[in-house]
């Protein structure tokens, strides 16, 4: 109405329901979830190789996480490679369920030799890729020459007594502590098959294990010389006690030297620890007697296959005597 009572020109506002906003302002409030992390999001990759790209420029080294490899079962075939070691192995009598033989391979005596005992043997003979060889030898050297070895099955610590017992000799075991690497535990099979060991003795855990790292290093002595395993070593090593062997540790710390020790001609246990700790706190403890090995240098040290060697020609020495 204007000021004098009259309707003015414009139209009156039309009183009634208005039009909602369909629920855009309710939505707009609620939320969108989780927020999802960088590596999810479309800019991260660009972002990270951007970084990487900074940090290689700047001459900073990238670190990248080693990729966990499966723990290989304990049930699970071996196989040596290359050519010598396979050749060996098959003369020693090696129990092989097969021979890998490489594509257009290089027909070399040894390469010859393998074939023609594998097939006097009845040892399968497959042929193989480049790449399966390589996988199958977990990347080493195998020259075209793959052998496989079943798992090895492990003698119980008192067939070791009863072997010595069988051929009327001294007993004369060898016994790990520790010892971690493969190639040493072929080492040392093969000095004490050298010398008239009855066999050798590991532990379960923390040691190494008859692998074809082993069967390679030990020339096929394993095939010979039997390894039994100890769930616990030192109480095994006090059952050899009870038993009438006597207890010598290879320690570099004592005073006695090995060509002294008056125990070489009785029933024996070698104890060999490992490179870098030596014996064990417990194991040392359960010796009848440790001794060392005399070196013009104090400081130097021998590994666990050459220190047992030498140990056992002198054990050998000394019973010739």
């Amino acid at each position: 109405m204007g000021a004098g009572g009259r309707a003015s020109g414009k139209p009156a506002k039309k009183q009634g329901a208005t039009r909602g906003t369909g629920g855009k302002v309710r939505r707009s409030l609620e939320g969108r979830g989780a927020t999802p992390p960088a590596e999810a999001r479309h800019w991260y990759k660009d972002k990270a190789r951007a970084e990487r790209l900074a940090r290689e420029e700047r001459g900073g080294a990238t670190t990248r996480r080693p990729a966990v490899r499966p723990r290989k079962s304990e049930d699970a075939p071996e196989y040596i490679g290359g050519r010598n070691p396979v050749v060996e192995a098959l003369r020693a009598g090696v129990p092989a369920s097969a021979l890998y033989v490489g594509q257009r391979l290089d027909n070399d005596d040894r390469v010859k030799e393998a074939i023609k005992i594998a097939a006097d043997k009845g040892i399968a003979l497959l042929e193989a890729s480049r790449e399966k060889l390589d996988r199958l030898c977990d990347g080493a050297i195998h020259q075209g020459l793959a052998l496989q070895v079943p798992a090895y099955e492990y003698h119980h610590p008192n067939d070791l007594i009863g072997y010595a017992q069988d051929a009327a000799e001294t007993p004369l075991i060898v016994a790990l502590d520790s010892v971690t690497d493969p190639r040493n535990l072929g080492a040392i099979a093969r000095s004490a098959t050298a010398f008239g060991a009855h066999g050798l003795l590991i532990p379960s855990r923390r040691s190494a294990g008859v692998s074809a790292g082993a069967w390679k290093t030990s020339a096929g002595t394993l095939a010979t010389l039997p390894v039994a395993r100890a769930s616990n070593l030192t109480q095994t090593l006090q059952g050899y006690r009870e038993s009438g062997l006597f207890i010598i540790g290879l320690d570099g710390t004592s005073t006695q030297d090995i060509s002294t020790t008056s125990l070489a001609t009785d029933p024996l246990v070698i104890v060999v620890g490992s490179e870098g700790k030596g014996l064990s706190r417990l194991v040392r403890e359960s010796c009848d007697q440790t001794v060392r090995i005399p070196m013009s240098t104090a400081t130097e040290s021998l590994n666990a296959g050459v220190a047992a060697g030498i140990a056992l020609y002198e054990i050998s020495r000394l019973r010739r005597q």
